[in-house]
């Protein structure tokens, strides 16, 4: 590095995983990595994901459990976690017809994942609240 060139906030040597590289969530349209986190880090899906758990759920189920989803929103979020391999779809041969979604034993691996995410929240909420309350605090006496 030049002498007198500070090293950026993202920069990362010397930490403990020198392989991580958060580039690789190029914004690019093309980058499959971005195009996965913007999929499971959505809320609707996060909220799925969350209901689907434990059991199979009908689409009614599902539409009723999520509080502010439209049907629309709900079908586009289930059909995207669908192709993605995170949730299955099984339609049962009666009338009216019947189809309940699940998750799939790689959607089971993203929920524990998630799980992990919420303990984080959780653990944390107080602090962060805190950090608002101070970071708005300062905001207003700025604009004072």
């Amino acid at each position: 590095m030049e002498e007198g060139t500070s090293e950026s906030l993202g920069y990362s040597a010397g930490t403990m995983d020198d392989d991580y590289d958060a580039r690789q969530w190029d914004t690019r349209e093309d980058c499959e990595v971005r195009q996965i986190l913007d999929r499971i880090a959505d809320k609707w899906s996060l909220l799925v994901i969350a209901l689907l758990d434990c059991k199979s759920l009908r689409f009614t189920q599902l539409r009723r459990e999520i509080d502010g989803v439209s049907q629309r929103m709900l079908s586009v979020t289930l059909r995207q976690l669908e192709r993605d391999g995170l949730v299955s779809r099984t339609v049962h041969p009666v009338v009216p017809p019947r189809v309940d979604y699940a998750l799939t034993p790689l959607g089971r691996t993203l929920h524990e994942t998630i799980k992990s995410l919420v303990t984080w929240t959780e653990a944390h909420q107080e602090e962060i609240a805190r950090a608002r309350a101070a970071y708005d605090a300062r905001a207003q006496d700025l604009t004072s």
